[in-house]
C-alpha cells in the first residue's frame, strides 16, 4: 500500500502496464468474433491454401492489433479535477475522445476481472451514472488497491478525502460474507431455465456454420444422406430425435453457461450495500444498495420449486425509466426458500405480504386464445392449402400438438395471472411455465397510467400501468371501478410518504 499512498489523482494516471496485453486479447477476440466464418472457411480448406499467405496474413492481423493496443495504452489517462469536482478520462488514438463525470451524478462504481486481467494482475473498473443505460466509463487494467482506493473517492463525492481517509473506510466497511450459492445450486438452475435463450443460441450458430459450410460447397456436412436418413425413418421417429438431439443439446448450454457467470457467488454486506461477486472466467463485483431497489422479481418453475431453488432479479433505481431492460437486473441465482427469505428481508425491511387478491376477467383468457391459438391455424390452414408443405394428415397431427400445448400454455398463464395488494406491497403474479412475482413499494411509483377501450366500458374492465425507476409493472382486464380507487390509493401513499428510495 505504500505506492498507494503517494498517488495524487489531481494528475493524470496510466492504467498498469499489463493492460497493453489486456487491450491485446481484447481486440484479439473482437476480430476473431467479426472473422470466424471466414476463419471457419479456411480450416476447412485448409490443405488448398497457400500457407505463407495465410500464416503471413494472420502475423500481420496480430502485429496491427499489438501496435494499436500499446497505442491505446499510451494515450489513455484518468484523473480527477478536484476544482470543478469531476472525474475525467481521455482516449483514442487518432480520435481523441474526452469523458468527463460529474462525480455527483457516480451511482455505483464497480470492480471485476475477467480471466485475461486475473492472468497479468490487473482488474477492471467501471462506473455507471444515474440517467444512462450503459456504464458509463470504465478503466480496464488497474491494480486491486489503487481500483479500491479510487473507488471510494468516487463514491464519497470528495476531494478533500485523504488516501489515509480512503484506506480507513476502506477497511471499516469491508464486507462479511452471508450468503454462497454453492455449485449443486447453480447445477439445479443451470438444468432448469433459460431453454428459449439456449435453443436461440443453439439454432443461429449451428445455422451460420451450415450456410458457410454450403456456399463453400462443401461435403463437410452431406445433406442429402442427412435427409434420406431422416426420410427412412417414421415421421415421429425422426422427430422424436431431432427434438431429443436440441433437448440434449439446451441443457448442457444451460448448465455451462450458468456455471461460467455465476460460479462462487458470494452475497456480502457492509454497512451501506450489499456485495455480489461472481464468475468463473469472468469474476463479478456488484454493490446493490437497498435503498435504490425499485422492483424485485422472482422466477420459479415447478422443477425449481421442487429443488428449493429459485431466482431474484432487482432493478435498481435509474433516472431514464424508457431505457431501463430487463437484461439490466441483477440476478441472484439458485436460492433456497430460506435464502430468498432473508434477501427479501434485507432488501425490503420485511418479507412482502400479498394482501387482497385481483384476478383478471375470463375475457382475457378469450382474446388470448383467438389471437395466439385460433388465428396461427387458421393461418396455417390457409398456407397449406395453397402450398402443401406437408400431406393433411400429418398437418392434422402437428396441429394437434400445437393445440394441446397452447390450450395448457394459455390456461396455466391465465391461472398464474393475479395481482396482490396490502399496504406496503404490489405484487404481480404472471407466467405459464416459468412464474414471475414482481414486487413493488407503492411509495416508489413515479407514474401511474390507466386505460379503458370504448368497447371495455360495457363490461367494466381496463388496465392500469405503474411506473417506477427500476421499470414497469402492469395488470389488464381487471374490475375498472376498482382499479381506479387504488389508483387514488396509491397516489396518495405516494404523496405522504416521506421515506427516500434515491
Amino acid at each position: 500500500m505504500s505506492m498507494n499512498r503517494s498517488v495524487d489523482f489531481s494528475q493524470p494516471q496510466r492504467q498498469s502496464l499489463p493492460g497493453i496485453l489486456v487491450m491485446f486479447a481484447n481486440s484479439l477476440q473482437k476480430t476473431v468474433r467479426a472473422l470466424w466464418p471466414m476463419l471457419l472457411i479456411w480450416l476447412v480448406k485448409f490443405d488448398s491454401l497457400n500457407k505463407l499467405i495465410f500464416f503471413g496474413s494472420i502475423a500481420g492481423v496480430v502485429i496491427i492489433i499489438g501496435v494499436i493496443s500499446y497505442l491505446q495504452y499510451l494515450f489513455f489517462t484518468f484523473h480527477i479535477d478536484e476544482e470543478n469536482n469531476e472525474f475525467v478520462i481521455q482516449k483514442g488514438v487518432f480520435n481523441k475522445t474526452r469523458i468527463t463525470i460529474q462525480l455527483h451524478k457516480i451511482q455505483q462504481v464497480n470492480i471485476n476481472q475477467s480471466l485475461i486481467q486475473r492472468l497479468v494482475g490487473v482488474h477492471k473498473l467501471e462506473i455507471d451514472t444515474a440517467g444512462s443505460d450503459k456504464k458509463e466509463a470504465s478503466i480496464s487494467a488497474i491494480s486491486h488497491d489503487l481500483a479500491t482506493i479510487l473507488k471510494e473517492r468516487l463514491i464519497n463525492h470528495s476531494q478533500q478525502e485523504t488516501i489515509a481517509d480512503s484506506e480507513k473506510v476502506a477497511i471499516e466497511e469491508s464486507p462479511t460474507s452471508f450468503i454462497k450459492i454453492g455449485i449443486l445450486s447453480l447445477v439445479k438452475i443451470g438444468f432448469t431455465s433459460n431453454y428459449i435463450k439456449s435453443f436461440a443460441l443453439i439454432f443461429v450458430f449451428f445455422t451460420t456454420i451450415i450456410e458457410n459450410l454450403q456456399q463453400l460447397n462443401t461435403d463437410v456436412i452431406n445433406e442429402d444422406e442427412v435427409t434420406n436418413y431422416l426420410d427412412a425413418l417414421p415421421n415421429i421417429t425422426s422427430f422424436m430425435i431431432v427434438v431429443g438431439i436440441f433437448i440434449v443439446l439446451i441443457l448442457i448450454v444451460n448448465l455451462i453457461r450458468t456455471i461460467l457467470k455465476y460460479f462462487d457467488f458470494t452475497i456480502q454486506k457492509s454497512k451501506q450495500a450489499i456485495v455480489l461477486s461472481y464468475g468463473l472466467l469472468s469474476t463479478k463485483n456488484t454493490l446493490l444498495n437497498p435503498n435504490k431497489v425499485q422492483k424485485i422479481k422472482i422466477t420459479q418453475n415447478y422443477f425449481q420449486k421442487k429443488l428449493d431453488v429459485t431466482t431474484i432479479g432487482v432493478h435498481q433505481a435509474s433516472s431514464d425509466v424508457e431505457k431501463v431492460k430487463e437484461k439490466d437486473q441483477i440476478e441472484v441465482p439458485g436460492c433456497s426458500a430460506n435464502e430468498r427469505d432473508i434477501i427479501l428481508n434485507l432488501l425490503l425491511s420485511q418479507l412482502p405480504e400479498k394482501g387482497k387478491k385481483y384476478s383478471p376477467n375470463w375475457r382475457k383468457f378469450a382474446v388470448n386464445t383467438f389471437f395466439l391459438l385460433v388465428v396461427p391455424v387458421l393461418i396455417s390452414i390457409a398456407i397449406n392449402f395453397k402450398l402443401h408443405f406437408v400431406t393433411w394428415n400429418e398437418w392434422m397431427l402437428y396441429t394437434s400438438f400445437f393445440v394441446i400445448f397452447a390450450i395448457v400454455l394459455l390456461w396455466f398463464s391465465f391461472k398464474n395471472y393475479k395481482l396482490f395488494v396490502s399496504n406496503d406491497f404490489i405484487i404481480k403474479q404472471n407466467g405459464a411455465w416459468d412464474i414471475d412475482t414482481t414486487i413493488i413499494e407503492p411509495y416508489k411509483i413515479q407514474a401511474i397510467e390507466t386505460q379503458q377501450f370504448f368497447w371495455q366500458k360495457t363490461t367494466n374492465i381496463g388496465s392500469v400501468t405503474l411506473s417506477t425507476a427500476g421499470g414497469n409493472i402492469s395488470f389488464s382486464t381487471g374490475n375498472y371501478t376498482e382499479i381506479k380507487n387504488l389508483v387514488n390509493y396509491w397516489l396518495y401513499q405516494v404523496e405522504t410518504s416521506d421515506k427516500n428510495w434515491m
